[in-house]
């Protein structure tokens, strides 16, 4: 099969097109065929060596934990599903090697859940990671109707997703991005603000005791947070693992399908939407890469089938 991978940690310039064995289909394993793969951060800074110490890997890897494809192939004692099922997942394993950049991936049936019938495969692919990790972060502040919520960097991915899941909830929430993400923001269901310099001051005007719960989806904000969080709030980070020393709690979510079913029941209901930005066909995964390393996208980057 045609993959994209590396074979060695660097820039987007380790990356190649390869052929590579079909991957085997163990029990309690799917045989997905890629029919579109989301592009997130953390897999070109994991293609640079970021997380060489606390993960194993097996070169060459093919990257990409996120995708939406057909269930080609299933191994002995997998009865959630058939051949020809529509599926998504978010497939992070403990060992990085054989990823979603590709035309084929195996995973075990636990991480794998069926495709809403609503989502596109490109919506699909994009929606898997980010998603749990606003589902992940929420559950952790525990907000629900009535509290006040700051996001910051509700105009990335994540964000996006956690501002439709607490505005669900009756949550009232405040969330930073640039001037031109501000009019999505609203339609999405939060106040938006700027961030930057004066942020605590403009989020005192629209709420001047404080905020009930910060998800920071941003990074380097831990000053602001802690001074807008009221007494006894709670506070959380996908991107700063000092939060953890002032009270707040970093978060990594886990690969579950359990947990996405409970994404597809938005996303069937019409409460959860997911937006795509570009797409790129997989062989041009480097320059797609350099897309995503700009960080100013409107939605996600979702990689499509091989075109050569």
């Amino acid at each position: 099969m045609k993959a994209m991978t590396y074979s060695q940690y660097g820039g987007t310039e380790v990356l190649e097109l390869s052929e590579r064995p079909t991957p085997k289909v163990g029990p309690g394993a799917v045989l997905i065929r890629v029919k579109a793969a989301g592009v997130n951060p953390v897999d070109w800074k994991i293609m640079s060596g970021g997380l060489d110490a606390i993960m194993d890997v097996n070169f060459p890897v093919t990257p990409g934990w996120d995708v939406a494809g057909v269930v080609e192939a299933v191994g002995f004692d997998t009865p959630e599903f058939e051949v020809g099922d529509e599926v998504y997942a978010y497939g992070r394993r403990d060992t990085l090697q054989g990823g979603t950049f590709a035309e084929l991936v195996a995973l075990p049936a636990a991480l794998v859940a069926h495709k809403p019938a609503t989502l596109s495969w490109e919506q699909a692919a994009a929606l898997p990671l980010t998603g749990l990790t606003a589902q992940r972060t929420l559950d952790i502040l525990g907000v629900s109707a009535g509290h006040t919520l700051l996001i910051h960097n509700g105009s990335g991915s994540v964000g996006r997703s956690a501002i439709q899941l607490a505005a669900n909830a009756g949550v009232r929430v405040i969330a930073t991005g640039s001037l031109s993400n501000h009019a999505r923001l609203r339609e999405l269901g939060a106040e938006a603000i700027e961030y930057g310099p004066g942020l605590v001051e403009r989020v005192r005007a629209l709420s001047p005791e404080g905020v009930d719960a910060v998800a920071d989806f941003a990074g380097n904000v831990l000053e602001d947070t802690l001074a807008l969080l009221k007494s006894g709030g709670r506070h959380a980070s996908i991107a700063d693992w000092s939060v953890s020393a002032h009270g707040g709690q970093y978060v990594w979510v886990r690969p579950s399908a359990e947990e996405l079913e409970r994404l597809s029941f938005l996303i069937e209901v019409g409460t959860l939407t997911v937006d795509v930005a570009q797409t790129f066909p997989m062989q041009d995964l480097a320059q797609a890469f350099t897309a995503n390393m700009s960080g100013h996208g409107s939605g996600k980057i979702v990689m499509t089938e091989f075109t050569l």
